[in-house]
C-alpha cells in the first residue's frame, strides 16, 4: 500500500504546483465583473471547454476533475468516503424537498457533483420512496426525513434530520478509516458544525430538545453543555468555547458568522497541511484533495461576489487561507 501512496503522492506533487496562492487569488479578485473572472479561469485551465462558460459549469468541472485524478490513483475510493458524505446528503435533502414539492426547478441548480452517490439515483430513491438503492445509513436517513416532511409538513425538521445523519456518517467514517488525517477531518469537521448549529439555533430561539436531536456527537465537544449554552446565546457558546480546546473560535464568534465560516475551514487547512510531507501515507492525497475543495470554495466567493457587485474588501475578508 505505501508503494501506492508513495506514487500517488510523486503525481499529486506535480498537480499541487496548480493550486492557486493567494497572488492568483488577487488578480481574479481584480476581475472588474464576473465575466471577466471567468475569462481568467478559461485561460487558467478551468472548465470545460465544450460547455458554456458560466460559473455553475465551471466549479462543476473542477471537483469532477479532482475526483477524476485521484481515481486514476487509488483503486478504493471508499477510503476518500469522509469528503464526499456531505455531498450525498445535500442532494439527498434537495431529492426529498423536491419529491415532496414537485418542483420543476433546475435540477443543476439543487444537486451538487462529488458524492458516492449520483445525483440521479438520489432523485429517483425520493421519488419513488424506495431508498433500497442508497448507503445502509442515508437509505435509513433519508426514508424517515421522508416520512417526517409527508407528515409534518416541517421542511426544517427535514433538514435538522438529515444534517444530523450526514454529521454522524461523516464522524463513523472518520473514526473508522484507520489513518490519523481522516479521524481529524471528520473530529473538526463535526465539531465544527456543532458550534455552528448551537448559534443558529440560539439565535431563532430553538427549545433545548431541538437543539440535543441537532447536534451530533463528538469527542471533543460536550453536546449537552453545549445545547444549554446555545439558550442563552452567542456570547455563551464563546464562554464554552474558551474553556475548550477551540477555544480560538470565541473570538471569531464575536466577530461576525462569517469570521467563524472562515474560522472552521483555516483551522482544517492549518492542521491538514502538513500531511503533505507524509509521503508513504495517503496524507497528501486527502491534504490536495482539501487544497482543491478550498480553492473551489473561494473562486466561488468571489464569483458571486462579482455577480453581486460587493466590494472586494468585502470579498477578501470572506476568503479562507490558501493551501500554497
Amino acid at each position: 500500500m505505501g508503494k501506492d501512496y508513495a506514487y500517488a503522492v510523486a503525481r499529486i506533487r506535480g498537480r499541487e504546483l496548480a493550486l492557486f496562492g493567494q497572488p492568483v487569488m488577487e488578480q481574479l479578485l481584480a476581475c472588474k465583473t464576473c465575466g471577466e473572472a471567468l475569462r481568467f479561469l478559461a485561460d487558467k485551465g478551468w472548465g470545460n471547454p465544450e460547455r458554456s462558460l458560466t460559473a455553475e459549469n465551471l466549479l462543476e468541472e473542477e471537483t469532477k476533475k479532482t475526483w477524476e485524478l485521484i481515481g486514476e490513483m487509488v483503486k478504493d475510493m471508499s477510503v476518500f468516503d469522509v469528503f464526499r458524505i456531505g455531498d450525498d446528503y445535500h442532494n439527498l435533502k434537495a431529492a426529498v424537498k423536491l419529491a415532496y414539492t414537485r418542483s420543476g426547478i433546475d435540477r443543476s441548480r439543487v444537486f451538487v457533483s462529488g458524492g458516492r452517490v449520483s445525483p440521479e439515483t438520489i432523485e429517483k430513491a425520493a421519488a419513488e420512496r424506495d431508498f433500497g438503492s442508497l448507503p445502509e445509513d442515508m437509505g435509513k436517513a433519508g426514508a424517515k426525513a421522508q416520512e417526517t416532511l409527508l407528515h409534518t409538513g416541517d421542511g426544517q425538521l427535514c433538514d435538522m434530520m438529515l444534517d444530523r445523519a450526514c454529521l454522524e456518517a461523516v464522524y463513523r467514517a472518520g473514526q473508522t478509516a484507520g489513518e490519523e488525517v481522516l479521524k481529524r477531518y471528520s473530529e473538526l469537521t463535526v465539531a465544527a458544525a456543532d458550534i455552528r448549529i448551537a448559534v443558529r439555533c440560539g439565535k431563532v430561539g430553538k427549545s433545548l430538545d431541538f437543539i440535543r436531536r441537532a447536534l451530533a456527537p463528538c469527542g471533543e465537544i460536550d453536546t449537552e453543555v453545549l445545547a444549554h449554552a446555545a439558550l442563552s446565546g452567542t456570547e455563551s457558546v464563546a464562554g464554552y468555547l474558551e474553556n475548550t480546546k477551540y477555544a480560538s473560535a470565541a473570538e471569531a464568534l464575536r466577530r461576525s458568522p462569517a469570521a467563524f465560516e472562515k474560522w472552521c475551514d483555516d483551522l482544517i487547512m492549518d492542521e491538514i497541511r502538513p500531511q503533505k510531507y507524509n509521503p508513504f501515507t495517503l496524507g497528501p492525497l486527502a491534504a490536495y484533495i482539501l487544497a482543491r475543495r478550498n480553492e473551489i470554495k473561494c473562486v466561488r466567493m468571489i464569483l458571486t461576489g462579482k455577480q453581486n457587485e460587493l466590494p472586494d474588501d468585502m470579498i477578501r475578508e470572506r476568503l479562507r487561507e490558501m493551501y500554497v
